[in-house]
């Protein structure tokens, strides 16, 4: 195979990386259609790479604009035959960018050129909870989004609570049930839990998209809820039901040190009379037919917008976060704001909460993944 060649000098090398080992790869892999669909090719030069359900890295064999939901079967990356390796930057080199190679069956390393910024469209363990952020900084290459910190706080719904509390953010109730706990004392975990007031939420710890999340309308069911969540991580979240509307901000940061930006708000709203406990699931999230629906601008009184608005960047700057968040919020009937939870990685499928909100607020697809690259060339790597 012959390697890749810029053909503008001028247009930075940008990785598209996708895929992961997460139970969220084939969203990861729908977010990069979308993505590479709207990108500006007259801008920057781009460079899929997949990373398979076992870790490997690797050019597509299929093409992944083509991947979505529609068919009805999950999408993936395909593993080959030649595999991707990320050579750090070094000094003293040509270029002192990191560079990437493609390794053939009979070993033999193919050069693919320097990457410039790599963008990481990965959600959920492996690649949204910081792991393939630490490898991107010993690699010494510049990527989009947040750091090593920011993500994994982002993805522990434990510690995000922890932090918002910190920043004095309204958190609701909830229990955290380690591995440890289940095994030594299950019952115990079970009597904490019911503390909480019914219904209650039953999710896995470090993991998206509402993947393994199930509501607890009694008692009976949480053993079993636990062990659903259990199955995609072994420390588990267990949240008190909150009677509220559901509010979506988008966070992007800023080159001139200035404080980061709020969008326009989005509302998620469930049609209970189709499904009386209804709540916005995987399937919500990703089919075109689900029960809920997204509506933007929410429909709120100004002072509350520009409330949810503040909130949002302030639990930006509470997890350390950079780049891009989208933060989620309880506005309840009482008129409290409650924070749910920051998503450092958030969805870019075309029914995606976080570029409607965008959009709305007057910066089209191709215009917010421009600027979200942009910011990635002008932060430096390593501590900051």
């Amino acid at each position: 195979m012959n390697a890749l060649r810029t053909t503008a000098a001028a247009r930075p090398r940008v990785v598209v990386l996708y895929g992961g080992q997460s139970s969220e790869h084939a969203v990861s892999c729908v977010t990069a259609a979308g993505v590479l669909e709207a990108f500006d090719t007259s801008r920057y030069e781009v460079i899929e790479v997949g990373i398979t359900t076992e870790g490997q890295w690797t050019r597509p064999a299929i093409d992944p604009r083509t991947h979505s939901f529609a068919s009805g079967k999950a999408p993936g990356v395909t593993p080959t035959g030649h595999s991707i390796q990320l050579i750090p930057a070094r000094n003293g080199t040509p270029d002192g960018k990191a560079h990437l190679v493609e390794i053939g069956t009979n070993g033999a390393a193919t050069e693919l050129g320097p990457v410039d910024v790599i963008l990481p469209l990965l959600h959920g363990p492996f690649g949204e909870d910081g792991t393939i952020q630490g490898l991107l900084e010993l690699a010494r290459v510049p990527y989009v989004g947040a750091g090593v910190l920011a993500s994994a706080v982002g993805m522990d719904k434990h510690f995000m609570k922890l932090a918002f509390e910190s920043a004095g953010l309204h958190v609701g109730p909830w229990v955290t049930v380690t591995r440890r706990e289940w095994t030594t004392d299950p019952q115990e975990a079970l009597n904490r839990a019911q503390s909480l007031r019914l219904p209650v939420f039953v999710k896995p710890a470090r993991a998206g998209s509402s993947v393994g999340i199930t509501r607890v309308d009694e008692w009976s069911q949480l053993d079993e809820a636990i062990s659903t969540a259990q199955r995609h991580d072994p420390k588990v979240i267990i949240e008190q039901g909150i009677d509220g509307r559901e509010i979506e901000c988008g966070v992007l940061d800023t080159t001139d040190g200035s404080p980061a930006q709020a969008s326009l708000l989005g509302e998620i709203v469930v049609d209970h009379q189709v499904e009386p406990t209804a709540f916005y699931d995987y399937t919500a999230k990703y089919s075109s037919d689900a029960t809920t629906g997204l509506h933007c601008p929410a429909d709120l009184p100004e002072a509350v917008s520009e409330d949810i608005r503040r909130q949002a960047v302030l639990a930006f700057e509470a997890v350390g976060s950079e780049g891009l968040s989208r933060v989620d919020f309880f506005y309840t009937t009482g008129g409290e704001i409650i924070i749910n939870e920051i998503n450092t990685m958030p969805g870019f499928t075309p029914i995606s909460m976080f570029p409607q909100v965008w959009k709305a607020t007057g910066l089209s697809f191709q215009e917010l993944i421009n600027q979200l690259i942009e910011l990635a060339l002008a932060r430096p790597v390593g501590l900051r």
